[in-house]
């Protein structure tokens, strides 16, 4: 499961831990424990499923947002700060200005 895409990784693992139970009406409740509050109801298992990984992707979106503390699932920690490359924005643009053409200036009188 582990791959090139952390944010995919992390929904999987969560999802993997989803619990689902069939209500007296004849419905379906769906929940993440690790997740707090990433809950669902449907009227179908299939719809519940589909409920409970929107609702996760948005919590998960929010939550990045506003910075708060994600659990860790199976070693997947959204948490972490960001890694950057060593070549800024600043080598970015000098590439971009070595692709333009230079125009010139002349001062017509």
């Amino acid at each position: 499961m582990t791959g090139q895409y952390i944010l995919s990784d992390y929904l999987d693992r969560a999802l993997s831990q989803a619990e689902y139970d069939k209500l007296e009406d004849a419905t379906f409740f769906g929940r993440i424990p690790s997740c707090k509050g990433v809950v669902a109801f449907a009227a179908t298992l299939r719809e519940c499923e589909d409920e409970l990984r929107s609702v996760l992707e948005d919590w998960v979106l929010v939550g990045l947002k506003l910075g708060h503390s994600l659990p860790s699932l199976d070693s997947t920690d959204l948490n972490r700060k960001p890694e950057y490359e060593s070549r800024g924005f600043a080598h970015e643009i000098l590439k971009l200005n070595d692709l333009c053409p230079k125009s010139s200036t002349t001062n017509a009188k």
